[in-house]
């Protein structure tokens, strides 16, 4: 492809003040307020004493502004920017400057991270109440655990230390940061962030769990949960204080068990007719044998973990094991075990396949780290925990507009999201004061868009909200 015309150095010029960059924030900030967005943190954040005057003044806008400017794709503070070119003056009301926003952040304290994340969860009750961003949930939900460690550079960074990461299969240790979250989903639903916490980079994965696991239960049912929750995670969360809240909440557990004495005597004594072939999604059938192409194999045995607690835990032991590709040519095969510790009722097979969807946290990671988490941005430690509360808003809000917006993007990824239906150019004008933008003609994505628009902005609110 090449240009069409000769282009002088004069020839571009910054100098319309009626276009808009990102026009499809307009939506999306739309459903933040039909959500209650600005009222939640108004209501539950409230910051008294400041170490500038202004620090905490207008603070509600003031996240707003950075939220949405995560939704169109700000991976650092100098990114609001992008809110303030243009047009968007004139479809935005209250939007700040990045260093007005960067000063309040930094006036955040751990309490004040507390509610913020208590924002977090009402926000997305509030979303499931106004679209279906959670499909089947009065059916079956997944909550589902686990940590990352996002490296940072220098020596400003408050927190910042030396945890273990996998890069390649290989533990090695990382400078870095690390957050906690906690996801809900369904089978037919993406999923969405249902707490984050962020910790210092030595922490362990487990800890602060159970609490975690907790809120998540609780906001799954404020939600409309009203069926089988099944929490999930590895090893980090197999312990016997995860468990306990898994049992006090009345739902089910699947946990990964490491390793140990007990456990591998148990795996021991499983008989060898025990085995049965489980068949994963995706495999193919044998044109040969008619069997599954598949060398995994799962048995169940009862098992009582944490015996050395005061609140020892009997359920089901399933193991899959796998042939060990070290040794393909071996006389006798030779395996390698993976045990999970479960209290459901699905078959072994079922339960095992089941299990193994936990990875589906890894797409929310994926997305924030593609994203907003990009960066920690502050060398404070609270105001990078604050970032990470926001950039949990955010995702959950863009999973709320894609899901309102229908057909592929019900499931697309975050920055699928933000390509198609919110940094979509125009021109804002107002003939006779009624406010029109000027789409591009044959935009690809035009439908989803105008799905979007006429569901957010027509939407009539009921009698009793």
């Amino acid at each position: 492809m090449r240009s069409s015309h000769t282009f002088r150095v004069d020839s571009a010029k910054f100098d319309d003040d009626h276009l808009v960059s990102s026009a499809g924030l307009l939506p999306v900030m739309t459903l933040a307020d039909q959500s209650g967005l600005t009222e939640l943190l108004a209501g539950k954040v409230s910051i008294t004493t400041t170490k500038v005057a202004s620090g905490a003044a207008n603070l509600a806008p003031k996240l707003t502004t950075l939220i949405a400017a995560m939704c169109a794709g700000a991976d650092s503070i100098d990114d609001i920017d992008l809110l303030r070119s243009g047009g968007m003056k004139h479809l935005f009301e209250s939007v700040y400057a990045p260093s007005t926003v960067g000063t309040a952040m930094r006036e955040f304290t751990f309490g004040h991270n507390r509610q913020l994340e208590s924002v977090l969860r009402e926000h997305l009750v509030a979303l499931a109440g106004r679209t279906e961003i959670l499909p089947g949930i009065a059916d079956r939900v997944f909550v589902d655990i686990d940590s990352l460690l996002r490296p940072v550079y220098g020596h400003a960074k408050q927190g910042a230390s030396y945890g273990h990461s996998k890069i390649a299969g290989k533990q090695i240790l990382r400078k870095g940061l690390s957050p906690l979250a906690t996801i809900i989903s369904t089978a037919d639903s993406a999923p969405v962030i249902a707490g984050m916490r962020l910790r210092a980079g030595k922490t362990g994965s487990g800890t602060g769990a159970a609490r975690m696991v907790a809120q998540a239960v609780a906001t799954a049912r404020k939600c409309g949960a009203t069926g089988t929750i099944m929490v999930r995670g590895d090893s980090a969360y197999g312990n016997s204080r995860v468990a306990r809240a898994c049992i006090n909440a009345r739902v089910e557990f699947s946990f990964v068990l490491i390793k140990n004495r007990l456990v591998q005597r148990a795996i021991d004594s499983i008989p060898d007719t025990a085995w049965t072939p489980v068949r994963y999604p995706g495999a193919v059938r044998d044109p040969d044998t008619g069997g599954w192409i598949s060398d995994a194999e799962v048995a169940e045995i009862g098992f009582t973990a944490f015996s050395s607690t005061a609140h020892p835990v009997t359920a089901r032991l399933i193991v899959r094991r796998v042939k060990d590709a070290r040794y393909r040519d071996a006389l006798f095969p030779v395996w390698r075990y993976h045990p999970f510790f479960t209290n459901s009722t699905l078959p072994t097979t079922t339960a095992d396949v089941t299990h193994r969807a936990h990875a589906i946290i890894e797409t929310v990671f994926s997305d924030l780290i593609d994203g907003p988490l990009a960066h920690m941005p502050s060398g404070s430690f609270a105001a990078n925990s604050a970032w990470v509360q926001c950039a949990a808003i955010a995702h959950n809000l863009l999973r709320a507009a894609g899901t309102v917006a229908g057909g592929q993007l019900r499931k697309a990824r975050g920055a699928t999201l933000r390509r198609k239906i919110v940094n979509i150019p125009a021109r804002f004008v107002r003939p006779q004061r009624s406010p029109t933008l000027h789409l591009p003609r044959r935009w690809p994505w035009i439908e989803s868009w105008l799905q979007l628009w006429r569901n957010i902005i027509g939407f009539s609110p009921p009698a009793t909200i």
